[in-house]
Order: structure tokens, then sequence, then C-alpha cells
């Protein structure tokens, strides 16, 4: 089975301005293509900020020009992209949303099923209870923050066959340690990879704990970063064992 090279972008979003988290993400992604990695996974609302009042001024298009820059990376560097982004629903409340950009060119988009409490009132919930995709021989399967309190959620993403469950996340300290034990739950009762991507600093008035993580199938914490700040949490390793983890400061 190869190796795979995964990371966590722990970063910090500029609120509402989307051609500066670009710029952003596209630093991340030079400095992890350049570490050998396959796939970068971003927080939650990585490229407007979680801010309610200026997410439905962000909707992000994920076939239009705003990305072009990181779609090019993601041909280039031969790598998988996932986004936090506002999407665009069937009412004014948008999807909290990750777009998935492909090596190939290609797309795809997964939409927060369970919404965390007051995130209804600008929000809507995406109707989809999982959503995986190919890497390599193995699948991986999205979550999106208050996902990660469902264990139907996680549950609906291991029958899909993923071996690999990750999310995109907004955890303040006060909630960390419950919310990094469910992860690590589910690792373990699933026999999946789990890696959460947090936010580097501050959003919408939430401290972020920072501290992303990898869990192993059998439920081992891997790595963390150690707190707040912006850096890359890259992950070796295959489904067999013999994970490890690096951290990269950016």
């Amino acid at each position: 089975m190869p190796t795979l090279c995964i990371a966590a972008a722990q970063s910090i979003s500029s609120p509402g301005d989307l051609a500066a988290n670009i710029e952003r993400h596209c630093a991340f992604a030079h400095s992890a293509a350049a570490a050998g990695v396959e796939l970068l996974l971003f927080p939650e609302l990585s490229l407007s900020g979680y801010e309610p009042d200026l997410v439905a001024e962000c909707v992000v298009d994920p076939a239009g020009d705003a990305l072009e820059p990181l779609r090019i990376l993601a041909r280039r560097h031969n790598m998988v992209l996932i986004l936090g982004a506002p999407l665009a629903s069937a009412d004014e409340r948008p999807h909290i949303g990750a777009i998935v950009l492909f090596a190939d060119g290609s797309h795809a988009t997964y939409h927060k099923r369970h919404l965390h409490s007051g995130e209804e009132r600008w929000a809507s919930p995406g109707s989809a209870d999982a959503a995986s995709f190919p890497l390599h021989d193995q699948r991986f399967a999205l979550a999106i923050c208050a996902d990660t309190g469902h264990a139907e959620h996680a549950a609906a993403a291991a029958a899909t066959g993923a071996s690999l469950y990750l999310a995109g996340v907004l955890i303040s300290e006060r909630g960390y340690a419950v919310d990094s034990d469910q992860l690590q739950g589910y690792a373990s009762t699933h026999g999946y990879g789990v890696l959460m991507a947090n936010h580097g600093g501050p959003s919408g008035g939430y401290m972020s704990a920072g501290r992303s993580a990898f869990w192993s199938p059998e439920g081992q914490l891997i790595g963390a970063t150690p707190g707040p700040g912006e850096g890359l949490l890259i992950v070796r390793g295959q489904q067999g064992g013999n994970w490890s983890t690096e951290l990269l400061a950016l």
C-alpha cells in the first residue's frame, strides 16, 4: 500500500476578504507542495472567515475565476485542495461548504449537514449525510465542524468506504477537549484516519484553540500543532500503520 502524505493547513482568515485569503491559501499550497503533500485540508469557512454577518457577501463559485490561482496550483503539484467557503443554496442563506479542487482540474463540493445551534439564522444545512472522494486507492470523507458532534455523520462517512475522515473546523479552547475526544473515538470505532484542520487565530469573535491534529485508524493521537498560530501539520503513513507527523511553520 503506497504511503500517503496529507496535511492540515492551520490558517488565519482575513474577515470577508476573499482575495487576501486566496493569496494566503496559495502560500500554504506552495509550502505543502514543497513538502510532498498530496492533499491539503483547510479550516471551516477558511476563504471568508467564520463571519456570520459577512458570509452572504462572500459566496464562492467553485468554478469561478477567483479560484483559478488555486486550481493552477492543484494541477501543477498534483495536489487535492479542500477549501472552506460559503456556497450558494436555494435560498438567501448560503451553505457552509467545502470545495474540493482535484489535480485534473475538476472540482466537487460538500455542504455542512449538521449546523451548530444559531447557524440556522444565517446558513442552510446540506442534505447529504456524507460525501467521500477517491485518493489513490483510498477514499476521504468530509466533515465540517458541528458535523463531528453527530455520531451518525461519522458512521455515514464510514459506510461510503472512507479510510480518512477530514474535518475542517473552528473549535475554541472551551470546546476542544470534547470535540477532539469525539474525533479520536470515531477513528478507533470506524478504523479510519482522522485529520482535523482548525483555524490558527480568532474568527467571528471566537478564539480558536488551534491544535490541528491527526489520529490513526487505531485511535492514537499521532501529532498536533501546539496551539494557535499558522502552520502545516503534515501527516505521512498508510492504512496499515507507520504514521508520523511533521510541523511546518509559515
